[in-house]
């Protein structure tokens, strides 16, 4: 990259960081509860990916590792997002899933980067997940990349827990 390309990217930043803010206000959630509201819910950890967007660190998650079968949840309103049949191992150090339960997640377009990045969340209370990108196997070629602490893992044959906060 020559010094003009880097110069007109780094002027571009704000731009982006604006079109980054304005894609944030298109998410449309049904909970009933504030950011305080989850925030005296939540451990501090999930509290930060869910409702400031922050990032686990890879391979702390012991939800990498889970096999058996069942639902993964938002760890924040309860909504079941993923099957565990769509989960894989992705080898990214993070929990790694090719397709979510139907109209569970919600996606939009993040520039925190400054390369636009679709960015999903939980559908019902908005809570960050992750990232999705075109890397995934078969069938869908996608790979939704998910933070552990986002999720609660329900084994086969438990209840699945009462949604929160949800209108």
């Amino acid at each position: 990259m020559n010094r003009r390309t880097l110069l007109k990217w780094i002027g571009l930043a704000p731009a982006l960081a604006l079109a980054g803010t304005a894609a944030r206000a298109e998410v449309k959630v049904t909970s009933r509860f504030s950011k305080e509201d989850w925030r005296k819910l939540l451990p501090p950890e999930s509290y930060r990916v869910l409702f400031e967007e922050a990032t686990e660190r890879a391979t702390t998650s012991p939800l990498n590792h889970e096999k058996r079968e069942g639902v993964f949840v938002c760890a924040a309103c309860y909504s079941p997002l993923f099957d565990s049949a769509h989960k894989y191992e992705s080898g990214t150090g993070w929990p790694s899933f090719f397709r979510p339960r139907e109209a569970q997640v919600a996606t939009r377009t993040d520039y925190v980067l400054f390369v636009p990045r679709t960015e999903y969340h939980c559908a019902h209370c908005g809570g960050h997940q992750g990232h999705v990108f075109d890397d995934g196997p078969p069938p869908t070629g996608k790979r939704y990349c998910n933070n552990g602490v986002a999720l609660l893992f329900v084994p086969k044959g438990e209840a699945l827990p009462a949604t929160r906060g949800l209108s």
